[in-house]
C-alpha cells in the first residue's frame, strides 16, 4: 500500500512535468487532468490505509487534506489555462 501511494504521489509531478513540456495547451490540460486522478487516488489510498489500520486519523487528516489541497490547485489550474486564451508555443 505504501509503494501505491508513492506510486501515485510520483505519478501527480510526472504528469504536471510532462504536460507543461508539451508546448500546448489542451495537452496540458490533458496531463493535470491524469495528475488529479492520480491525487484522488492517493485519498482513496489513505482512506484503505485508514481502514486497515495502517495509519491513524491524525495522519490520515493532514495527508487527505494535502493530496485534497493538491486536487484543487489543478483544478485552478486546469481552469486558468482553459480561460486564458494562450495555447501554447505548437499553436502560434
Amino acid at each position: 500500500m505504501r509503494d501505491q501511494i508513492r506510486r501515485a504521489v510520483i505519478s501527480i509531478v510526472s504528469n504536471i512535468a510532462e504536460g507543461f513540456e508539451r508546448d500546448g495547451n489542451a495537452e496540458f490540460i490533458q496531463l493535470l487532468s491524469v495528475a488529479k486522478g492520480s491525487a484522488g487516488e492517493v485519498r482513496a489510498q489513505l482512506y484503505a490505509a485508514l481502514d486497515c489500520g495502517y495509519i491513524n486519523s491524525e495522519k490520515f487528516n493532514k495527508l487527505c487534506a494535502l493530496a485534497s489541497e493538491v486536487s484543487a490547485k489543478l483544478s485552478r489550474l486546469m481552469a486558468y489555462l482553459r480561460n486564458s486564451g494562450m495555447k501554447g508555443k505548437k499553436f502560434k
